[in-house]
């Protein structure tokens, strides 16, 4: 039965999308899981306090297999990524649960281990340096579409093995699928079945020259291949699926980190004058606290992934039908007064923060090292290299792309001292 609760602020509008802290606090204090219908049609159960979100992460009545949706006719299809169910995708970390994921996980995790992580740091600041060697003579950039967006889409190609040759083709169907709200009717659907289609293909090339013995730093697609081949029972669909979510789960959110994170610091100029000042002695700290900060107050994911109850359940003493989509809000997790002190309160030096921008439990992102050595890099080489960075609009100009799971500027215009030829 749906109870419908007054005086709800509208949710989803292009005014939600610029800030949609105030209404969070009003639904955590009034309506801390809240049914409510989405944008796409769909119903689903909205959870925004701190202890309700982290408890609902982990718990293993929620599937994150599609196949336990309740879903009016509708509603089908209508809680994933558009067109990964046409182009055979779905069988990726996102949409199962053990013992496949475990199995999955365990596989692709060699790839993101600290040491392997650390080894990708000079080719991190090798693209870092040639996007902003790109537009630093100009003056004016557009820091998503110049520097955002291609940083974290070629790192993920290279660690994947795509050829350079092909990156610049992943660079567009990658831009497709961010931009789903502004491009044509199904443009996201036919990127993916783009995507689908190179990948096969490219597991297939990568198969035949597959040397027998593993290569020092071997690329992730080869990996999956070798595995497959050596009694893990990794199908090529399965192969294919674990690229492409890696790919897709792997860049948006690093575009995010980066243009929400250098919005905030252009923002709050006495915290990004902390920051260089740090940068500039030599120290590492306030840029490792800064990061997780900027993922706290003003994160990539708006909302985790789609859940579905397997059963009958309770949430922060609400009523959950076996079957009901359940989406947890951590941007108003991330801000709550009962766990965070001052959360509205942008502190690069906070140290008690332990935020759920990159989930919690099992699902807990895979690629989180590879995030912030991509938000750190990219934001100290910026802050570096043009010190006198500045918006070059007014804040209520700018837009926020619409859509339910990400939260990400769809401009960001920047201004600077250009660089000497």
């Amino acid at each position: 039965m749906r109870h419908e609760v007054p005086g709800v602020p509208e949710l989803f509008s292009w005014e939600f999308a610029t800030d949609p802290y105030p209404a969070y606090a009003w639904l955590r204090e009034h309506a801390p899981v809240h049914r409510t219908k989405l944008p796409s049609g769909v119903e689903a159960w909205l959870v925004t306090r701190y202890s309700d979100a982290k408890q609902t992460l982990a718990d293993d009545r929620l599937s994150k297999n599609p196949a336990h949706h309740h879903e009016p006719a509708h509603a089908k299809g209508k809680t994933g990524i558009p067109g990964e169910r046409k182009a055979e995708l779905m069988t990726h970390l996102l949409n199962i649960d053990p013992p496949d994921h475990t199995r999955l996980r365990r596989l692709v995790s060699k790839a993101f281990t600290p040491r392997r992580v650390a080894e990708f740091e000079q080719r991190v600041q090798e693209l870092t340096d040639g996007l902003i060697d790109g537009f630093a003579e100009q003056g004016s950039a557009d820091l998503i579409h110049e520097f955002a967006f291609p940083l974290p889409i070629y790192a993920i190609c290279d660690l994947l093995g795509v050829p350079r040759e092909d990156q610049d083709d992943f660079r567009d169907w990658a831009g497709m699928m961010i931009r789903h709200q502004g491009g044509p009717r199904g443009g996201v659907a036919r990127s993916v079945k783009k995507m689908r289609g190179y990948l096969a293909d490219l597991i297939h090339r990568k198969r035949e020259a597959l040397p027998a013995e593993p290569t020092p730093g071997e690329d992730l697609i080869s990996g999956l291949i070798r595995a497959s081949d050596h009694g893990e029972h990794l199908t090529e669909n399965e192969a294919a699926a674990m690229a492409f979510i890696l790919l897709f789960a792997g860049f948006e959110t690093t575009v995010n980190l980066i243009g929400n994170g250098t919005y905030a610091l252009l923002t709050h100029p006495e915290q990004r004058t902390r920051l260089q000042a740090s940068l500039a002695a030599g120290e590492r700290g306030l840029l490792e606290t800064g990061v997780e900060e900027l993922l706290r107050f003003d994160g990539p994911v708006e909302l985790a992934t789609w859940r579905f109850a397997t059963q009958p359940l309770t949430i922060g003493g609400q009523h959950i039908e076996a079957g009901d989509p359940v989406l947890v809000v951590l941007a108003a997790a991330d801000r709550d007064p009962e766990r965070f002190a001052d959360p509205d309160v942008l502190d690069l030096a906070r140290r008690d923060n332990q935020h759920l921008g990159y989930g919690h439990g099992i699902h807990y992102c895979l690629g989180a090292p590879l995030a912030r050595l991509e938000g750190q890099t990219a934001l100290a080489t910026l802050l570096t290299r043009l010190p006198d960075l500045r918006l070059a609009a007014d804040p209520a100009e700018l837009r926020w792309r619409g859509g339910l799971i990400m939260r990400g500027l769809r401009t960001l215009p920047v201004e600077f001292t250009p660089a000497p030829r």
